[in-house]
């Protein structure tokens, strides 16, 4: 039988107030401090510039975070990438929400047209049969549903090719009924992590083009657009600057991760001056032989696909993962049983998606644990 509240380390690692050595490993620890910096620069940074910021919630997962990222970071709303997504945080209070993503299927659109009686709600096309399923979906469910003519830009992923095709595809959502046609859908993923500032330039200005020959096209043909989004955390500097988009959808900036070191702005700066705010807390649980340490935080406590994370202490190295162990170089032998360790992961969503909580910790203490409200929704 569990207590009221919980006993840390069944339902939940920590309680508000322990100090950080209390807090079960492997967690997900967020330094409130960097977070809050996160954030603010962000909504400085939209507010300076004119333009609107939709946080995209496939990073964290959590309603909690997405409330303060509207009520206290300049969103205007958030970004989901599932309709399962958009309906728990929806669900949890969140009134305003793009998925941002293609959605198939006649049952998962009339799941999105049950949302918009809840939110206002908005999902991109790049498909004439989409756009079909989506307005019976919004007509028989008596609610009108915007929609962003997703354009391929240069990642090669979803999207119809700029110009006349996207314009032949806005001419259908404007002509179909329960839909309402909001604009594009610009988001060039691919670029976020090209590491050489130059290089990057140059794909964000090549986005850019096609974006505004696009536009002009739609304007050329009467239709207006309300909105035109894309931007991520590598790229939202360029972005702005280039004028093309109105509508930021960055994610990891609040959180940051060991994959966006390599990316930096030509002052070498990371994009926005943003700093990790994310770690995976862990916990030597064996010293086998000399010169090697294991750690409790393994493939099922972090993501490695943009790889192994990072220790931030002089001679330490973390260099390979199993299940349940990570293997820590510590050729000066530095570490001890029960010594803990921050790793910073090499890429924050898919980790975030990996834990039922956040321990958010300030002063070395716990000051808040937030749930990871759509965690596993990828349907």
């Amino acid at each position: 039988m569990f207590q009221d509240p919980p006993d840390p380390g069944y339902d939940v690692p920590a309680r508000i107030g322990d100090p950080l050595s209390k807090v079960f490993t492997p967690a997900l620890v967020i330094d409130l401090d960097a977070f809050d910096r996160n954030l603010m620069r962000m909504k400085r940074f939209v507010a300076a510039r004119g333009l609107r910021l939709r946080a995209h919630a496939k990073t964290h997962k959590s309603a909690d975070i997405a409330k303060l990222q509207i009520e206290s970071g300049g969103a205007v709303g958030i970004c989901s990438q599932k309709v399962s997504e958009a309906e728990a945080l929806v669900r949890a209070g969140i009134t305003d929400v793009l998925v941002s993503n293609q959605i198939w299927g006649e049952a998962r659109a009339a799941r999105l047209a049950r949302l918009a009686e809840h939110a206002k709600v908005q999902v991109c096309v790049d498909d004439p049969a989409q756009v079909a399923q989506i307005s019976a979906a919004a007509v028989a469910a008596g609610v009108e549903i915007g929609l962003l003519v997703e354009i391929d830009c240069g990642a090669r992923r979803c999207g119809v090719q700029p110009g006349s095709e996207a314009v032949t595809l806005a001419r259908l959502v404007d002509a179909s009924d329960g839909l309402r046609f909001n604009g594009l859908q610009a988001y060039q993923g691919s670029l976020q992590h090209i590491a050489c500032a130059e290089e990057r330039r140059v794909a964000a200005r090549s986005a850019a083009k096609a974006t505004k020959t696009t536009i002009t096209a739609l304007r050329e043909a009467g239709l207006s657009c309300e909105t035109i989004g894309g931007a991520g955390t590598g790229s939202f500097v360029l972005d702005a600057d280039l004028g093309a988009v109105n509508e930021l959808q960055c994610g990891s900036y609040i959180f940051m991760d060991a994959d966006y070191d390599r990316v930096s702005e030509a002052s070498g700066e990371r994009p926005g001056g943003m700093e990790n705010a994310l770690f995976v807390l862990t916990e030597v649980m064996s010293r086998p032989v000399p010169g090697r340490a294991i750690c409790d935080a393994g493939l099922k406590a972090l993501a490695v696909d943009s790889g192994l994370p990072r220790i931030d202490v002089p001679g330490l190295r973390y260099t390979g993962a199993s299940d349940e162990h990570g293997t820590i170089e510590d050729p000066e032998e530095k570490l001890a049983l029960g010594n803990r360790l921050m790793l910073v992961p090499g890429h924050c969503d898919p980790t975030c998606n990996l834990h039922d909580f956040y321990i958010g910790v300030r002063d070395g203490r716990v000051e808040t644990i937030w749930p990871v409200t759509a965690r596993g929704k990828l349907f």
